[in-house]
């Protein structure tokens, strides 16, 4: 089992809080809509929050949110058991994958209905930054400061402070509004992948001379599409129409990696009909079988020791 393996809401992998200076969490591991989803309310699964992972700073008293879902409420909620805001919501900087809705409706809470937030940072790419500037209720958030939008280019470094940097990498996906990405998270200890959501590796390794496997040998910690088990997921629906990488065909790929190397590996963003969902499945076990991880929200690694 490795160090990184769910060990409870508010279980630490690998070193006690106060040793953690930079510390990654995850807040929702479900596909876009969580579960149960709507129209399904007689679902008695495990109940999901849609993909979002957080960074604390500790060193900084700086907190940062990597997608901003609709379930943003309960996320900031788990946020604070961990770590308390310093001051109002305790966004210094929300990192937008894409214009999906799980992925961006959380920022709808930051306005004047909700939080009345001031200035929260923003980050995004060229496509998805104009897509908030001039869609409402998007625009509403800009004009009256609840956020400050930032654009982000591809392959371009992202500083937040002296430690922590943030890498975007564009990523083959639906892009009706907006480009989508992958983010890097660098700290001067660890680094970490978070790309909940593509159509293909191959496809990535095609327009960006960059295959999956070399993807996780530069990084400490992937967390990578799961949104499907296999093809076989959605009786009656073409799989073939909604291209995510198959958690199987994913392991079948990586498999042939050193244990180390597969250990990095966390599978993210997945669909409330996937069975890993359910901790206890028999899929599930596989995927630790075979030396993989799934990430569940509560879980925590750490990305500087105290010191670094």
């Amino acid at each position: 089992m490795s160090a990184s393996v769910f060990l409870g809401a508010l279980a630490l992998a690998g070193a006690s809080p106060d040793a953690c200076q930079r510390e990654l969490v995850v807040l929702g591991a479900g596909q876009d809509a969580g579960a149960p989803q709507i129209g399904n309310s007689a679902d008695i699964g495990a109940a999901l929050l849609p993909s979002s992972i957080a960074i604390i700073d500790r060193s900084s008293g700086q907190r940062f949110v990597f997608d901003a879902t609709p379930e943003i409420t309960q996320q900031l909620a788990i946020l604070d058991a961990i770590e308390p805001a310093r001051e109002g919501l305790g966004l210094d900087g929300v990192f937008l994958t894409h214009a999906h809705i799980g992925h961006y409706l959380g920022l709808a809470y930051l306005g004047r209905e909700a939080a009345g937030a001031r200035a929260v940072p923003t980050y995004a790419m060229p496509r998805m930054a104009d897509f908030l500037r001039s869609n409402g209720p998007w625009s509403q958030l800009a004009e009256l400061g609840n956020i400050e939008i930032g654009t982000l280019a591809e392959g371009t470094v992202t500083a937040v402070n002296d430690e922590l940097a943030v890498l975007p990498f564009v990523v083959p996906h639906r892009d009706e509004y907006s480009e989508t990405v992958g983010f890097l998270i660098m700290t001067p200890d660890k680094r970490a992948l978070y790309v909940p959501d593509l159509d293909s590796w191959d496809e990535y390794a095609e327009t960006s001379g960059q295959s999956l496997e070399k993807l996780v040998g530069g990084v400490d910690f992937a967390f990578i599409d799961a949104t499907f088990w296999d093809d076989n997921e959605l009786p009656g629906r073409d799989m073939s129409e909604i291209p995510h990488p198959r958690v199987t065909a994913t392991m079948d790929r990586l498999q042939s990696l050193p244990d180390s190397e597969r250990a990095k590996v966390h599978f993210i963003h997945y669909n409330h009909t996937n069975p890993l969902r359910d901790p206890g499945s028999d899929e599930s076990a596989a995927v630790t079988q075979r030396g993989f991880n799934v990430a569940r929200r509560g879980l925590r690694v750490c990305l500087s020791q105290a010191g670094g």
